[in-house]
């Protein structure tokens, strides 16, 4: 299965410079990175990326992740996969663009 992130863009390119992903500051302070699964990603999007531009989705192998990737419950009782650790760059798959709609909520387009 795959699992999904959405970062800007800025924060990608800093990663793969880096060689790792520690996480976005809402992921710091969490202490985990947040990822969806595909059929979560487009809520994800519109609920906590509305209106930011310049967005890319990174698509990671669940399996590749190990034990640091735990299956946690959300608010409402879905569950959410949580990364314990930093993501390796050379463990992103592919990374796929999110432009905005017309309504300012990122379009997410990744494999159902």
């Amino acid at each position: 299965m795959r699992v999904y992130k959405i970062l800007p863009r800025a924060e990608w390119a800093a990663a793969q410079a880096a060689g790792r992903f520690t996480g976005s500051a809402v992921d710091r302070q969490d202490g985990y990175i947040h990822f969806s699964t595909a059929a979560q990603a487009q809520e994800t999007a519109r609920r906590h990326f509305a209106g930011q531009a310049d967005l890319v989705v990174l698509e990671v192998e669940a399996e590749d992740l190990g034990a640091d990737l735990r299956w946690e419950a959300s608010r409402g009782g879905d569950l959410f996969p949580h990364l314990y650790g930093a993501l390796a760059a050379a463990r992103v798959l592919a990374v796929h663009e999110a432009p905005l709609d017309d309504d300012g909520a990122p379009r997410i387009r990744v494999p159902a």
